[in-house]
């Protein structure tokens, strides 16, 4: 149960007073729907409301907090021209200016003949000063209280600043003063505040330096953050390692006809990958390991040599993609290999129906197939295996943590081997995947060519869609990539249709599309005609961006290229250069071009190694955006900054590490307040880990 003293943190937004359901909906969109999430909102900038001069003073273009006499409102008489109402102090009249008024409210707030302060931005027109729409109105009595530094938070359409700012303050009166879960010597050494007084501090920022990442409030915040998530990472490894797994050592010989049917020679890094997975499978507790490697390095070939060392022990094996696309990839690669050794593999996704889906089903379950590739199809409530012993699963950071669970809970102490093509950054590793033993493949397999990376502007478009009707002549396969599907109003960006529309009327039937909103036929259709048919130019949004692989394809054209992400980008480029052949990359850019934009391009004109560009990219975007996190089932970092804080990450890790080893089942005083800790930032499920554990 989640601690008392955290109940009042953890009740919707609509429960503080002044948050109706609309303000609550969209603090809910830019926030959270609980009062904790208003915790966790940072400001990002300040206005400083102490300047408070006489009218005649008062320097234009400044922000003041004034007090004035209300002397006379000037209703216009349209609404389509301004409100005025003239002030007075001393030294000096202004005017308060106001459009689509409501002049009854103006009168109630600002009665004439009574005095009021007011604050906003100071401008001059013509002679006369004025502030056009006040941000604050209020009585002598609130004088002090106006002239301060404000806050600014981020937010969203139809959120103003007032109503959010007053719900934050709102959810920093509730929040309790806790204990302390940080280790006593770090809180010393970084002259940390306490978490409450650090909350308050970063909601209440004087200056600019307040607001940086490294700032004593900021970075005790942080640290938090990622010492609950390196807590709940360690007991979850740990939990893994409690539950009974199985031994699983074959003896070899389907391995080795794998080996001998392979059209290439194993790398260094692929035997190493493939050594240290066979040492985890072959001990009693169960595997959870990530086998990571960049763009064409081999991955599926050590997956299907791991499937083996499971079926020679006679258990089953079964490969989840996170689409469809990518699962009929994996069938291409492994059912010829596997067939070659004498094993029976199957494809099981959404679209296997009624008989030919009862079969697929009896042959997981009586175990005739040792094989099964699929998509999210596979851990549905009726697939059931004879006997599950490894379960892989491609582009980890497309599921959740409960949907690699589920998968291997289709079995009795199933190993588990995560596979991405998307290089990770090691601070972002610790973080996502600190549950998990790492092998990484860092070589291309032998014979393949670098991909030769130029930037053009668009307005050379003309001499690329020449070079490409050049190319089409010698029988070259080429991708065109575009951003959108259909044309947005609002962002001017060059759609698939319409660019398929235009290359089809200049090459005709070789111009093919594939889109995210075609149906899972239609798409595998159009890549069947890329790969072996009609088709030599495919038209594409970012659906190829993972697993296809067609040797054939050696040119890449990518249209606004600065709309990308550095990985993105990489992955993309990743489908060509998948032989022997030289392989080019045009990145097509509409300028001007933001500094981070102009480095993306730059890196990767210079580089093709997936782990520098992963960490440039991190260090460019921050990690929220890097993999996605809302749409991944990663922890998605509200405080930390994973690009500034990656010391603190490793010290989180260490501690956590060290403390466990002390106390696995935080029994202890600090363990009891590291469990509050893990509450606050809902890693519940950690907690429960320790309970089942």
């Amino acid at each position: 149960m989640r601690p008392e003293i955290l109940f009042s943190l953890f009740k919707p937004v609509t429960s503080l007073k002044g948050v109706g359901p609309r303000i609550g909906k969209l603090i809910e969109t830019v926030a959270g729907p609980n009062i904790v999430d208003l915790c966790w909102h940072l400001p990002s900038g300040v206005i400083d409301r102490r300047y408070s001069p006489k009218i005649s003073d008062a320097q234009s273009g400044t922000v003041a907090t004034m007090v004035v006499n209300v002397l006379k409102h000037n209703k216009p008489p349209n609404r389509r021209l301004p409100y005025k109402v003239t002030c007075s102090d001393d030294t000096g009249i202004m005017s308060l200016v106001f459009f689509h008024a409501h002049s009854d409210y103006l009168l109630t707030h600002l009665p004439e003949g009574e005095t009021r302060v007011v604050s906003g931005k100071i401008e001059r027109f013509g002679n006369e000063l004025q502030i056009t729409h006040p941000d604050h109105i209020g009585t002598l009595d609130e004088l002090e209280n106006m002239k301060r530094i404000e806050p600014v938070y981020p937010l969203t359409t139809g959120l103003g600043l007032k109503p959010l700012g007053k719900a934050v303050l709102a959810a920093l009166d509730l929040a309790p003063d806790l204990g302390e879960w940080i280790d006593p010597n770090l809180l010393r050494r970084e002259n940390w505040p306490s978490w409450h007084d650090a909350l308050l501090s970063a909601h209440h920022p004087e200056t600019d330096d307040d607001m940086a990442p490294t700032s004593t409030a900021r970075a005790r915040l942080a640290y938090d953050e990622l010492l609950a998530n390196q807590v709940a990472l360690a007991l979850m490894r740990n939990n893994m390692k409690t539950i009974k797994g199985r031994s699983f050592q074959g003896d070899g010989q389907l391995q080795n006809q794998i080996e001998r049917n392979l059209p290439f020679e194993l790398t260094a890094s692929q035997k190493q990958a493939f050594k240290e997975i066979c040492d985890d499978m072959g001990t009693q507790s169960r595997m959870l390991r990530l086998l990571q490697g960049d763009v064409g390095s081999g991955k599926t070939v050590v997956a299907l040599q791991a499937m083996m060392n499971a079926i020679e022990t006679g258990a089953q094996a079964a490969i989840m993609a996170p689409t469809e696309i990518l699962a009929r990839q994996h069938l291409a690669t492994i059912e010829p290999l596997a067939q070659a050794a004498g094993v029976k593999t199957l494809l099981l996704t959404g679209r296997e129906k009624g008989k030919k889906r009862d079969a697929i089903l009896e042959a997981l379950a009586d175990g005739s197939v040792k094989i099964a590739i699929g998509t999210h199809a596979l851990f549905q409530g009726d697939v059931a295996f004879q006997d599950l012993g490894l379960a892989i699963i491609d582009e980890q950071h497309r599921f959740g943590v409960h949907q690699r669970l589920t998968l291997a809970g289709k079995g009795r102490g199933v190993d588990i081997l995560v596979m991405t093509a998307t290089p990770i950054p090691r601070t972002l590793m610790l973080t996502a995947y600190g549950d998990m033993d790492v092998s990484r493949l860092t070589e291309k397999p032998a014979g393949r060519k670098p991909v030769e990376t130029r930037t053009i502007p668009v307005e050379r478009l003309d001499e690329v869609i020449g070079a490409v009707g050049r190319a089409l002549q010698t029988g070259t396969k080429i991708y065109w990539v575009c951003p959108l599907v259909e044309e947005s109003r609002k962002i001017d960006l060059a759609a698939a249709e319409d660019r398929f529309e235009q290359l089809r009327h200049i090459f005709g039937d070789r111009v093919g599309l594939v889109h995210g909103r075609l149906k899972a036929k239609e798409k595998d259709a159009a890549m069947e005609a890329f790969l072996n048919g009609p088709v030599d130019l495919l038209i594409a949004t970012t659906v190829i961006e993972v697993g296809v692989d067609i040797p054939d394809a050696t040119i890449m054209v990518i249209e606004h290229a600065e709309r990308f992400g550095l990985a993105q980008l990489h992955q993309l480029r990743g489908r060509i250069g998948r032989s022997d052949k030289t392989s080019t990359c045009l990145l097509v850019y509409s300028g001007p071009l933001s500094q981070t934009a102009h480095d993306r391009l730059k890196i990767m004109r210079e580089s093709d190694d997936g782990f520098r560009i992963a960490e440039e990219d991190l260090r460019l975007r921050g990690a929220g955006e890097l993999l996605g996190t809302r749409q991944s089932g990663l922890p998605e970092a509200r405080l930390a900054d994973l690009a500034v804080h990656g010391d603190l990450l490793a010290i989180a890790r260490d501690d956590a590490s060290v403390f466990l080893n002390q106390d696995p089942n935080l029994e202890s005083a600090r363990g009891q307040e590291i469990r509050t800790l893990l509450y606050l930032f809902n890693r519940d499920s950690a907690v429960l880990n320790l309970r089942s554990g």
